[in-house]
């Protein structure tokens, strides 16, 4: 069972208190202290324009199939109730519904974002620069003309000085591949890269 009518897609929800809804016990989200905050700048600027998805299976009653991070957020923010749609599904379908909200995505067409959106707005939205194609080096026969598209040839000299900012195991690594490509170091350092 779900709240919507197939012959127009119509949806109803239905208000939940929070201290009711159950956090699936399987749920495998997680977000990073930058992708929570994203989501919680997001709330708080627009509210929870998303409702969360709940079963209603008399096994499975009031545990939570989707908007496990939204959920925790709204907590935070002190919100008392939140807009759930019900499903009424088996242990097994929920644990599929749960990852199939989670994988089923599509991704980005990268001409539209760039057409249409500053990227300006696009970090600030939560894009990091990596995503947007920023800091990516040139390939090994690349740098010349990297340099020269740049106006810039005093790059291209033997020497070049780059400081990196690495853990313990990133260190170790680093140490590894250096000595594996001893006799060719610039392509070590590219390939790091």
């Amino acid at each position: 069972m779900v709240n919507m009518d197939r012959s127009n897609g119509h949806i109803t929800t239905t208000q939940y208190s929070i201290s009711d809804l159950i956090f699936a016990e399987y749920n495998p989200r997680e977000l990073t202290k930058d992708q929570h905050q994203d989501l919680k700048d997001s709330i708080t600027r627009f509210g929870l324009v998303d409702p969360l998805i709940v079963n209603t299976h008399k096994e499975r009653k009031n545990v939570l199939v989707g908007g496990h991070q939204r959920l925790r957020i709204a907590k935070e923010l002190g919100y008392k109730s939140v807009s759930c749609v019900e499903v009424e599904l088996t242990p097994e379908k929920e644990r599929e519904l749960n990852i199939r909200l989670n994988k089923n995505t599509g991704q980005w067409d990268w001409d539209a974002l760039a057409n249409h959106f500053d990227v300006g707005e696009l970090l600030e939205w939560g894009f990091s620069e990596q995503e947007l194609g920023w800091n990516k080096a040139p390939a090994d026969d690349d740098w010349a003309q990297y340099f020269e598209e740049k106006g810039d040839t005093s790059g291209v000299d033997d020497r070049h000085q780059i400081t990196f900012v690495l853990n313990e195991p990133e260190m170790e690594t680093l140490k590894s591949k250096l000595q594996e490509l001893d006799k060719n170091k610039n392509k070590a350092i590219m390939m790091l890269l």
